[in-house]
């Protein structure tokens, strides 16, 4: 049951009343505002007594806007049976989402678990002429990831090459930052390849997730200072932690000398800021 209205709603609600009140008439666009605000109050019974006024009261026909905003407001509450509810009433009047509002039902099917129908949804997203975007890719590929379905995560990056969605950075970091975790490392240098071949360069983020992963990985170590001499040697800044993390690594291992090979390729490096080097070499501690 809803409580008592906010300030942050009362005052549209008075504007809104006001309006009628003083004989000019409500179109749909300003009932989706008021309907809109009501539910990023959560004043979901109050925005629905309105949707039913629009309708009875004025004679007015809710468009894709009208619907999409209770869908939204419903992923948001963790909802689902409210959601496809609303869903199924926009179908019946061949109405249809916009992908914003598609990738809302996704992260909440995909926060559920349930992904055959967030895979269901995408087709239907494809047949409707919804292009999904990356966005809606990676947030069933998240899913994938956490259940550890390695085969499956696979599969949707192909297919996202397929449907012409070209996968950025963060689909290959989740992946990759999965592999690593399962020792699949042949399939985590094949997806690194690809990496590099679809037009995206590997950011300071993705060399991360290869340095941060490969040392936790026992006898690993080796790769990841091949990773991070990489990521130096095309100039690109490191963080903190991870020079911080491959430094303690190399220490309890007992490879100094290791630590002096990276400092001095750093010292070297024209993009490296000076500050870096001392938080890999170890003469300065600094936090993130």
């Amino acid at each position: 049951m809803a409580g008592p209205l906010l300030a942050s709603q009362e005052k549209p609600l008075h504007l809104f009343d006001e309006m009628l009140q003083s004989g000019h008439l409500a179109d749909v666009s300003a009932y989706n505002s008021l309907m809109a605000a009501l539910c990023k109050g959560r004043e979901l019974d109050e925005a629905q007594r309105r949707f039913h006024e629009m309708r009875t009261l004025h004679r007015l026909e809710p468009d894709a806007a009208s619907f999409s905003i209770f869908i939204r407001a419903y992923c948001e509450a963790k909802d689902l049976n409210s959601c496809m509810r609303v869903l199924e009433n926009m179908k019946r009047r061949n109405l249809a989402p916009n992908v914003f509002t598609y990738n809302a039902i996704l992260k909440m099917l995909c926060y559920k678990e349930k992904v055959y129908e967030a895979y269901q949804l995408l087709d239907e997203m494809i047949d409707g002429g919804a292009k999904p975007d990356t966005w809606s890719y990676n947030t069933i590929l998240a899913l994938h990831c956490k259940l550890r379905e390695v085969n499956k995560a696979r599969k949707l990056l192909a297919r996202m090459e397929r449907d012409s969605c070209l996968p950025d950075r963060h689909t290959y970091n989740m992946l990759l930052k999965t592999l690593i975790g399962l020792g699949r490392f042949d399939q985590m240098l094949e997806v690194w390849g690809k990496h590099g071949g679809k037009g995206f360069h590997p950011s300071a983020s993705s060399y991360a997730v290869m340095v941060h992963g490969l040392c936790r990985k026992k006898g690993k170590i080796g790769e990841a200072c091949q990773f991070f001499e990489m990521m130096v040697d095309k100039g690109i800044p490191p963080y903190l932690s991870t020079c911080e993390l491959l430094r303690g690594e190399l220490r309890r291992l007992g490879l100094g000398d290791r630590i002096e090979g990276l400092v001095d390729k750093m010292s070297t490096s024209c993009t490296i800021q000076n500050f870096l080097v001392p938080a890999m070499d170890g003469s300065q501690r600094i936090e993130n």
